[in-house]
């Protein structure tokens, strides 16, 4: 096992939440590492945006690829990247573009659970897709390879019928995988994540959404990780249109120099 990959397991396992902020480039990276964070995740939203792209994979991956290679080189913290619903249409495509990652160094992988046919994102059938997920974990196994997997569940995030039950379904079947982690975006209600935490053997991770509980909250609830998502970006470049805006209203520099 690399030492970036153990020391990300790590956190998950720490007496104090884990807080990963998400990046979009190598300065952004950077500037989370100068600030302390003890890992960076990517945001395949934030990615994209940035690069012009809708989210939705429709970022090509060898675009995100140059992005993570970037981030890797200025950065010392492990990197774990977004990688949507795996940017493949089969378990071979997945496992390969998976495989790029783990060669480049990257410790984890976020994964998620849904898909998205003529616009319209539903769940996949979750017996598949823990299925892929073993795939996965199998063949890097046989080459002594291993990486963070992240299982993105997106019960919550689509507001399914019965999502309560159909997440437990789930957890149960996605703690045999040989995944490392579970996340559960648009999860905000205490007693929803408490039930979640002790259906799963994994750790949970929680996405920076309004209504969430505050990190002491979080952390009594026993979830391991909570990440900035796009929100981070957004806030960004929101205060990016309100400095244009500054220049060309006040017809000088002085918001940007100040």
């Amino acid at each position: 096992m690399s030492s970036s990959l153990a020391q990300f397991k790590a956190l998950h396992q720490a007496s104090e939440l884990f807080v990963l902020p998400n990046a979009w480039n190598a300065k952004s990276a950077a500037s989370f590492q100068e600030q302390n964070f003890s890992a960076v995740g990517t945001s395949s939203a934030a990615v994209a945006s940035s690069l012009g792209y809708d989210d939705g994979e429709q970022l090509p991956f060898e675009e995100y690829l140059l992005i993570v290679r970037r981030i890797l080189a200025s950065v010392k913290i492990p990197v774990t990247v977004d990688i949507e619903m795996g940017f493949g249409n089969t378990n071979e495509a997945i496992l390969k573009n998976i495989q790029q990652l783990v060669d480049l160094g990257v410790a984890g992988i976020n994964i998620e659970d849904s898909q998205i046919i003529d616009g319209v994102r539903t769940l996949k059938d979750a017996k598949q897709f823990a299925a892929t997920i073993e795939y996965i974990k199998n063949k890097l196994a046989a080459k002594n390879q291993d990486i963070f997997i992240n299982l993105r569940s997106d019960t919550y995030l689509l507001n399914v019928a019965n999502k309560h039950s159909e997440t437990v379904t789930r957890l149960k079947l996605y703690n045999n995988t040989g995944a490392d982690g579970i996340f559960l975006p648009c999860i905000t209600a205490e007693e929803d994540i408490a039930a979640a935490v002790g259906v799963s053997s994994l750790p949970l991770n929680v996405m920076c959404i309004p209504g969430l509980p505050d990190f002491e909250q979080l952390n009594k609830l026993g979830v391991k990780r909570a990440s900035m998502g796009p929100f981070f970006f957004s806030k960004v470049y929101e205060e990016v249109g309100q400095l244009a805006n500054a220049v060309r209203s006040s017809y000088s520099f002085a918001s940007i120099l100040s």
